[in-house]
């Protein structure tokens, strides 16, 4: 007696069946876990913005401060919290998202070289003693912190899968650059100097200077 079309189609229909739980249940698996990962990514992009704008904020804080000892030190205190924060958050996204990373640095120094320049002012100006004096007259620009949080955003945003990502700016100068970086300062011609000495260019390109016995 031979194997009927009958017994195969009972022996397939459970295999069948099987594969595809399996299936199915893989494909949740991965989906759920994208799912959770992407939520793990969003909740600690803003957490870290949230850090930029406690920072932000502290201008304010210290133009509406009180004039005790206390009061300085809970602020001092609070700004080094910030920057411990700030420290943290940078360092979970190099490891999770370099490319957010990189946008978070940005405007990590951006906000540094803002308002930090605001606080240091803040600090100088005189106590406000009572209520409607707390209501500040001037808001602290924030163009440079806002342009690179924009920015910051939309990489995390595509990073999530949302968007594209925006291109990467031009790096602004900085101080103690050499030459715009790249530019290396002409090398001294070899030959006799003033004092005597011979220079000369040993095998690794490095400038070496000898007594000229004739000199």
């Amino acid at each position: 007696m031979g194997w009927t079309v009958a017994q195969t189609t009972a022996v397939l229909v459970p295999v069948i069946a099987i594969v595809g739980a399996v299936l199915t249940a893989l494909l949740t698996y991965a989906l759920n876990q994208r799912s959770a990962r992407r939520e793990r990514r969003a909740r600690a992009f803003g957490e870290a913005l949230s850090v930029i704008e406690d920072y932000a904020e502290m201008p304010y804080r210290i133009r509406r401060r009180t004039g005790t000892a206390e009061a300085r030190h809970q602020l001092t205190e609070e700004v080094s919290r910030i920057y411990s924060r700030l420290a943290f958050h940078q360092a979970l996204l190099d490891i999770e998202a370099p490319k957010v990373a990189a946008a978070y640095r940005l405007l990590t120094n951006e906000a540094k070289a803002e308002v930090g320049e605001q606080m240091k002012a803040a600090w100088q100006k005189p106590l406000r003693t009572t209520d409607a004096e707390m209501n500040l007259e001037n808001h602290y620009d924030r163009d440079r912190v806002d342009a690179a949080r924009d920015r910051c955003v939309a990489t995390m945003r595509a990073a999530l899968g949302r968007g594209d990502f925006p291109p990467v700016p031009k790096r602004r100068p900085v101080a103690g650059d050499r030459l715009d970086r790249g530019q290396l300062p002409s090398a001294p011609p070899a030959g006799r100097q003033p004092d005597g000495r011979v220079l000369s260019m040993d095998s690794d390109g490095e400038e070496t200077s000898v007594n000229d016995p004739h000199g």
